[in-house]
């Protein structure tokens, strides 16, 4: 499969199946629209899915893992070791994403796509395409033919997730130094200054978030990526962990099944699946806004409104897991709720 055939057969949303979706919410006995986001969001995974009929039951967060060799820069407070500890850990369920999906009834799947050594665990998906990237401040951080790889294998895992019977799906990631990397891709593709997006990340000291901004200062000025290629700028300032993302959001659309949109790496990903394809947006959820500095502009940029606004930046996939209970309950009113019709109440519009 060629990613250029990929981004040719992805097509729209189907109107037809949100316009059947939209009648059967104004057909509940209940305030016109009065659910908000909750009734959009719903009618928006039947256009993705193509059928008002929603079946969102079997869902799984897909953590991409991958180590980024910018860490040399001093760009994080933790050593690049801890990638590969917490892919372990996932395996085992002994990390935040994995306590969240088990009350979210989502199945937890690491992807070790680059992490720096190689990793154990039964759960762990063996799709390593190198063993983390180069320095992004001396030259590309991957060649283009390995982002591309990363991208098809992000692809390729969504259509095996939906043949299994997944039927929606949370982006997560893991990888020391991705904020970075997120930051310096987010700063060509929107056209901002590497200040204006990078934030602390995990924490880091006012002299690291210093050293951070130079670091991707210096790759965009080493590397000049092409804001109008998303693969170039993907290749040369961007990561595995964000190239299996990618390609994840453009599997969705391929396949027709929901994607949410984690914090701002998993949005960062989005940023550049829309890039190569703009049409991959009408199968995106929002789900939370990180609290990274350009965590809002780049959903803005996506046309995503985030359902929680929690002051989140922990990443794995929490935030997006986090929504999906959100998710059930406007389901549960969809499905469940009995009709103006059935009730003999005449059909009522919020009030202004």
């Amino acid at each position: 499969m060629r990613l250029e055939d990929i981004l040719t057969q992805i097509a729209p949303a189907e109107q037809r199946a949100m316009a059947e979706a939209k009648r059967r919410w104004d057909a509940v006995a209940h305030p016109l629209n009065s659910l908000g986001m909750l009734e959009t969001d719903v009618i928006r995974i039947a256009g993705m899915t193509g059928s008002p009929n929603i079946d969102i039951s079997k869902r799984a967060v897909v953590v991409m893992c991958a180590d980024n060799g910018v860490v040399e820069e001093g760009v994080t407070q933790t050593g690049q070791e801890v990638t590969a500890l917490v892919t372990e850990n996932m395996s085992t369920g002994d990390t935040s994403v994995c306590r969240m999906s088990h009350v979210a009834g989502a199945d937890v799947i690491p992807v070790d796509i680059g992490v720096a050594r190689p990793v154990k665990g039964g759960k762990i998906r063996q799709k390593n395409i190198r063993r983390g990237t180069a320095n992004m401040t001396q030259g590309p951080a991957m060649t283009r033919e390995e982002a591309e790889r990363a991208i098809l294998t992000g692809v390729e895992l969504v259509g095996e997730l939906k043949k299994q019977g997944y039927r929606l799906l949370a982006t997560g990631e893991m990888g020391i130094g991705n904020t970075t990397t997120s930051s310096a891709v987010v700063s060509v593709l929107l056209r901002q200054e590497p200040a204006d997006v990078t934030g602390r990340g995990a924490g880091l000291s006012t002299e690291g978030l210093r050293l951070k901004i130079r670091a991707i200062e210096t790759a965009i000025a080493v590397n000049r990526p092409d804001p109008a290629d998303g693969l170039d700028v993907l290749h040369k300032v961007g990561g595995l962990d964000i190239a299996g993302l990618a390609g994840v959001f453009l599997g969705g659309a391929y396949h027709h099944i929901p994607v949410l949109v984690d914090g701002f790496i998993s949005s960062a990903a989005a940023l550049v699946a829309a890039s190569l394809c703009p049409g991959v947006k009408d199968y995106m959820l929002g789900s939370h806004a990180s609290n990274e500095p350009a965590g809002k502009l780049v959903l803005e940029a996506l046309g995503l409104t985030p359902f929680l606004y929690a002051g989140m930046c922990l990443g794995e996939g929490t935030g997006a897991v986090a929504v999906m209970p959100l998710l059930d309950m406007g389901l549960a009113v969809y499905r469940e709720m009995c009709t103006f019709e059935a009730t003999n109440i005449e059909a009522y519009q919020p009030l202004t």
